[in-house]
């Protein structure tokens, strides 16, 4: 029997996170390639979801009809705080945006997560 995608849903580093240490409650243990993946989460998703959350709420509040939740994941994994970085981070996507919604981006980011929390 072939397995069957029923839905995707974008997640960010730290949902990720999340959903593993769920699955480990209900498990006990976690399969190998799980727990490789939760080696590579502890250092590196540091935000918590209620500032996941609040970096979410941020973006989304700015109404830039581009941007994706797709795209807001992104951002919210690598927390550019430069518009320049926010260029960088949305190239690998088919997304034009301007330069000031750009740093309004950046700016958004910022706001929520001071660069020494990085």
């Amino acid at each position: 029997m072939k397995n069957k995608i029923i839905s995707e849903t974008p997640m960010n580093l730290v949902e990720v996170k999340e959903e593993l240490k769920k699955v480990q409650k209900r498990d006990e243990e976690l399969n190998f390639r799980a727990q490789k993946t939760v080696d590579y989460l502890n250092p590196v998703a540091k935000l918590t979801l209620k500032q996941v959350n609040e970096i979410k709420t941020a973006l989304e509040k700015l109404k830039i009809l581009r941007l994706k939740e797709i795209h807001i994941k992104k951002l919210i994994d690598v927390l550019p705080t430069a518009e320049e970085d926010v260029n960088v981070v949305l190239q690998g996507y088919t997304l034009n945006l301007k330069k000031e919604d750009m740093k309004k981006i950046a700016v958004a980011i910022k706001g929520v997560v001071p660069e020494s929390k990085k």
